[in-house]
């Protein structure tokens, strides 16, 4: 694949190991991990080891865990992944985006990038996505990107000391290309 893979204002690209204390900084933000499932505290160690293992990700197909860089400067604002299931032709977008850029629409875009990606250039049958009820922020990201509700999963993950509702949203190819 020739990276980066492009929106109106963003470059989705390969995380290198020079972004990993920008990553610690953004995910490592106790607001990230209170509405997602990014573990915190998150050290700068903890990013260097995800950065890492992303080559070897992207070269079996298994996750395309994109870096989310603003055109006009260069920013690291946030990660859009699209991890694969190579059995069953689907996969499963995941995101976070740091909080000085929540708002202003990036991970939309990014998630409609990487859907396309998905159907286009993987040939996927199916992407999905799963948010914390709580977060309607991110539910907004996945319908922007043209996902579509499928459910509540009721208590279904251990979070900060309490079980919370995951809610569901996807797409299959058909309804991508209609």
């Amino acid at each position: 694949m020739n990276w980066p893979l492009t929106t109106e204002r963003l470059n989705l690209q390969p995380y290198e190991i020079s972004q990993a204390e920008r990553v610690s900084e953004l995910a490592g933000d106790k607001a990230i991990a209170a509405t997602t499932f990014v573990p915190h505290p998150y050290t700068l160690e903890d990013a260097q080891n995800w950065i890492r293992i992303h080559k070897e990700w992207i070269k079996e197909g298994k996750a395309y865990p994109m870096a989310m860089v603003l055109k006009s400067t260069d920013e690291l604002v946030g990660t859009m992944t699209l991890r694969v299931d190579h059995k069953h032709k689907k996969g499963e977008l995941a995101y976070w985006v740091g909080k000085p850029y929540w708002g202003k629409g990036y991970a939309s875009e990014a998630a409609a990038r990487m859907v396309e990606y998905g159907f286009e250039t993987l040939q996927l049958h199916r992407v999905w996505s799963a948010a914390i009820s709580e977060n309607p922020a991110s539910t907004r990201v996945m319908q922007k990107a043209g996902l579509t509700y499928e459910g509540k999963l009721k208590g279904d993950i251990y979070h900060w000391g309490e079980h919370k509702d995951i809610d569901v949203y996807g797409m299959t190819v058909q309804n991508y290309r209609a």
